[in-house]
């Protein structure tokens, strides 16, 4: 009777042991996504018009075609791709202001609100035409419609998409940030459009903000400001878009017999709320804009991290068979809401 209590003490070591195993375990997956993440950074910056997210997510598909993911991975690597992903949009927030969506001016927001709206709708509609699989049209509108690899990401950390989605999203966005680099400023141009013109048709129609700092350069350094200040304040559309997201399929997944209410509390994502806390924060003049490029970088580096740990965890098999219909889509929402930001500035005066 006296013995009874030893197999309990006993099991004491092996759980601390188990515990520390996983730590472990998820420290070499981790580290392997920061490792991935540096050399991505770096080059990134020696091709900006590429960025680090591509680089990454490329460098991890690479990776795992070249030898499959350890299993002592595959926590590390998990926590990346969901964990640090979340956190960095929380990180993101802190360099976003709600007085930005007020500096662009009303007569810019109908324009950023119309491209939005073509590029969600045109996803929607034109990929279930083409028989895409909803998380990947999704993720190809928002992208588009938004901000790129970053509402991507945001997006992605709703929804738990697929890697492959991903990794296809994110590729379909850098070929088409790529065309419109080489082709917009020229287009620009050749409209006789004046720098702050541009600067808004760049800033709602090009994703990656790296990719619209270089258009908005190429065209002519005055058109860079307005660029990066209506992209700035596009990037706060992640909010709303991504709170509709999550009510939407909280709305359509909801098990029958338990309130809808229920529903979304358990699946409401919380890194939104922090999201918001950040910009509030920030919109207050709580968070020093001394800090504003260093944080502004630490989401860059963790977005980048990620989406490395995403191309770590993705089966290619998986891209091939999806063929060329995705890109199709990314083509056709890219030219819509190229031509729909131009009509738009035309219509309500904004082409200065």
């Amino acid at each position: 009777m006296h013995d009874s209590p030893a197999p309990a003490l006993a099991s004491h070591p092996s759980q601390r042991e188990s515990s520390r195993g996983r730590l472990a375990d998820a420290r070499s997956g981790l580290l392997a996504s920061a490792a991935l993440a540096v050399v991505a950074t770096l080059l990134g910056r020696l091709v900006p018009i590429v960025g680090a997210p591509v680089f990454a997510i490329v460098g991890g598909i690479l990776v795992v075609l070249r030898r499959p993911l350890p299993a002592s991975w595959r926590p590390g690597v998990h926590v990346a791709a969901k964990t640090i992903l979340q956190g960095s949009i929380v990180v993101l927030g802190t360099a976003l202001s709600f007085r930005q969506v007020l500096a662009t001016g009303a007569a810019s927001l109908p324009v950023m609100v119309g491209s939005l709206s073509v590029a969600l709708a045109g996803a929607a509609l034109l990929g279930r035409a083409l028989g895409i699989d909803r998380d990947l049209r999704t993720l190809i509108g928002v992208g588009t419609g938004i901000c790129g690899a970053s509402a991507i990401a945001a997006t992605d950390a709703v929804i738990d998409a697929p890697e492959a989605d991903v990794t296809y999203a994110v590729a379909t966005i850098f070929l088409f940030n790529v065309a419109a680099v080489l082709s917009f400023p020229t287009l620009g141009r050749l409209m006789h459009m004046s720098s702050t013109s541009f600067g808004l048709w760049a800033g709602t129609a090009v994703n990656d903000m790296s990719s619209v700092v270089a258009a908005a350069s190429i065209f002519g350094h005055g058109a860079t400001s307005s660029a990066v200040v209506v992209k700035l304040t596009r990037t706060l559309m992640i909010i709303p878009i991504t709170l509709a997201i999550a009510l939407w399929r909280a709305r359509h997944d909801v098990t029958p017999g338990r309130s809808l209410l229920g529903h979304v509390r358990r699946t409401f994502p919380t890194f939104i709320a922090w999201f918001l806390l950040a910009t509030t924060l920030n919109t207050l003049g709580l968070v020093p804009r001394v800090t504003h490029v260093a944080l502004a970088d630490l989401a860059q580096f963790m977005i980048t991290m990620a989406l490395g740990a995403i191309g770590l965890s993705t089966r290619v098999r998986d891209i091939v068979r999806a063929g060329m219909r995705p890109l199709a889509l990314g083509a056709v929402l890219w030219i819509l809401v190229g031509s729909v930001s131009l009509g738009l500035q035309t219509l309500t005066g904004a082409h200065g």
